[in-house]
């Protein structure tokens, strides 16, 4: 039975083209692979073996978290905090920087990550998955790493990658030369190259947001998704159809595979509450952005591309919107005639 590409080959190939490549980064891609792999397990298993519902516990963002967020941020941590590929590590169910244990030698990346995002589709078997961001540790940088160390726009990744946990697992993953997928064969337990180069068409027919908050958008949302309603009697002159699955990570890999656009825009009611959107810069919107360009789409605030933002916190947060290039322009177009 031919086994195909396994991504660890697949990333020894890339890094023999990188001048100066040590295999660090090699291996801690590898540590992060077999980190999800567990959570991909524990996800599986679920109520089998008692890791639904919730932990009696809150993230830094007063969310209450599911036990599987908790089981799924120590598996990360535990896996990667100890082969001197990584300096420190920061995660969205943690208030601080997590500071490696002192016997285990210090790397030269920074590695940010959500667990489990989308976590309260466990409960209903729905699908979620885990988001990751790799960052080089600044030039010059001595001692512990701080939070100023993280503090890195977008542009400057290293590599960006998600984990989704559905009917099968995947695994996709760009360092900077175009986004790759792999599927996790559970006979040999090796993520398989099964989705190369992937590209997202430029227009489509698509859109994932949560119509719900309608009666809070802002005018440049609200026009744009009643257009897309309005369909071939509308000034599009086409249907579209709305899909949401309660989890960025599904949504956005639903657009990767066959177009569309991802909205969670900032609204009225997120405002009330003196938040600046509602998703994480660093641990969502920043990896999947990276993402989504590199499959030739594009990710946008609605004023600015997210990748130029400056960070000002671990827990900041950011509106998004991604997907189909020209279905975002479009969206862009309408918030400077709102200007």
């Amino acid at each position: 039975m031919p086994i195909g590409t396994t991504i660890t080959e697949f990333i020894i190939e890339e890094q023999r083209h990188v001048k100066g490549a040590s295999g660090d980064f090699t291996s801690l891609i590898n540590d992060i692979v077999i980190a999800c792999k567990a959570i991909a397990s524990a996800v599986r298993y679920g109520s089998l073996v008692g890791v639904l519902g919730t932990a009696d516990t809150e993230n830094i963002q007063g969310e209450t978290q599911k036990k599987l967020d908790v089981i799924s941020n120590n598996l990360f941590i535990k896996r990667n905090e100890w082969a001197g590929h990584v300096a420190a590590m920061a995660s969205e169910e943690m208030n601080d920087v997590y500071h490696l244990p002192m016997q285990y030698p210090r790397g030269k990346y920074l590695l940010v990550f959500d667990p489990l995002d989308g976590s309260t589709n466990t409960d209903v078997n729905g699908a979620v998955g885990t988001i990751f961001s790799i960052l080089r540790r600044p030039d010059g940088a001595t001692g512990e790493p701080t939070e100023d160390d993280f503090l890195q726009p977008g542009a400057r990744q290293v590599c960006a990658g998600y984990a989704l946990y559905g009917p099968s697992s995947m695994m996709v993953l760009t360092t900077g030369h175009g986004v790759n997928g792999f599927t996790l064969d559970q006979r040999i337990g090796e993520f398989i190259l099964t989705n190369p180069n992937m590209q997202i068409p430029e227009d489509t027919q698509e859109f994932s947001i949560n119509s719900s908050y309608m009666r809070f958008w802002d005018p440049p949302v609200r026009r744009y998704i009643d257009e897309c309603l309005a369909g071939k009697e509308g000034p599009r002159k086409k249907d579209f159809n709305m899909r949401w699955a309660g989890a960025m990570i599904a949504d956005v890999h639903r657009v990767l595979c066959r177009g569309g656009v991802f909205l969670y825009p900032i609204d009225r009611k997120i405002r009330s509450k003196n938040q600046e959107g509602k998703l994480r810069l660093l641990y969502e919107a920043n990896p999947m952005s990276f993402i989504v360009e590199q499959a030739g789409g594009l990710a946008t605030t609605g004023t600015q591309r997210i990748m130029e933002l400056q960070p000002s916190g671990l827990h900041q947060r950011c509106p998004v919107i991604m997907g189909s290039k020209n279905e975002v322009e479009r969206i862009i177009s309408y918030h400077l005639d709102a200007q």
